[in-house]
């Protein structure tokens, strides 16, 4: 498949308000990192259930998905569910990724390194 049949969604917003509206079994979508993603076909077909995805329906699950932990094929099986962007005017409205402390200490060494890390 083409690179620009692959990408036909962009350039194609939605406002918040919409994506909202789709958090239901018959019409199921998400953000992540504010693009959208039409999960409605998958539900049944995801490896962690269909109650998980349909928790996130019509809300930004960014933070979700990214502490799961998603391999390489998952992450690049999403991309087929891509339908659009979140609008810019709206972006300000999704909750901004925290920030989290790592704390690492090697167990042979007296001293302990801490780092930041925005999500």
């Amino acid at each position: 498949m083409a690179a620009n049949a692959r990408e036909a969604w962009r350039g194609r917003y939605y406002r918040l308000e919409e994506i909202q509206t789709h958090n239901h079994s018959q019409s199921t979508w998400i953000l992540l990192h504010h693009r959208i993603y039409d999960l409605t076909k998958f539900l049944e077909e995801h490896p962690g259930g269909e109650e998980v995805l349909r928790e996130q329906a019509g809300g930004d699950a960014t933070e979700n998905f990214e502490d799961v932990g998603h391999s390489t094929d998952a992450r690049t099986l999403s991309e087929t569910f891509i339908i659009g962007e979140l609008h810019p005017d709206d972006r300000d409205k999704v909750q901004k990724p925290t920030e989290t402390l790592i704390t690492t200490v090697d167990s042979n060494s007296r001293y302990s390194m801490a780092c930041n890390v925005i999500n």
